[in-house]
């Protein structure tokens, strides 16, 4: 059963690597580059102080926390797992992928620390602006599959890595929308 679920995992992961264009590189390079999302992040920052005021300082403390957390568990699950990404020379992947800029990443690929950090923040931060954006949650959910898109195209992570990245990112994302109400509620 694994055997097969990992030749699918290959099995995608070269089909989606393989939907590459000369014009898309330096666009998914973008895409994928923390800095290049600077004023998206300061456009989220200026809605959380906009409706929240004060409060604003907890949840920038909990985005920090947040992010901490997805990262330091997909670190981790990296050193745990210790899958190759799929660029690797040390990995078993055939073919071998396509690569932007020749630019491979760490040594490791279980799980996604762009996407569990990317589908966090779009959970929380989502949930939160909601009364302001009705429709931020959607929106900031597509930002995370376009981010968490990026890393296979770019053929760093197969499709299960960003997967799993995707769920412990929903996940953690929803526990620190029940801390902020927890501590809203309790310290009202």
């Amino acid at each position: 059963m694994y055997e097969w679920f990992l030749n699918i995992d290959h099995q995608l992961f070269t089909f989606f690597n393989s939907l590459h264009a000369d014009w898309m590189d330096p666009v998914q390079v973008l895409i994928s580059h923390k800095l290049f999302w600077i004023p998206f992040y300061a456009l989220l920052l200026f809605g959380v102080i906009y409706h929240y005021k004060k409060k604003a300082i907890l949840i920038i403390l909990l985005v920090v926390g947040l992010v901490a957390s997805t990262d330091q568990t997909s670190r981790a699950f990296k050193y745990g797992v210790e899958r190759y990404r799929p660029c690797r020379g040390e990995s078993t992947h055939l073919p071998k992928p396509h690569l932007v800029n020749n630019h491979c990443g760490g040594k490791y690929s279980f799980y996604s620390a762009h996407s569990a950090n990317t589908f966090g923040v779009a959970v929380f931060i989502g949930a939160l602006l909601m009364p302001l954006i009705r429709k931020s949650r959607i929106i900031l959910l597509v930002w995370a599959a376009v981010v968490a898109y990026s890393r296979i195209y770019l053929g760093v992570h197969y499709p299960s890595d960003v997967f799993v990245g995707a769920l412990s990112g929903v996940l953690y994302g929803y526990i620190f929308i029940k801390i902020f109400e927890f501590i809203n509620l309790r310290f009202k």
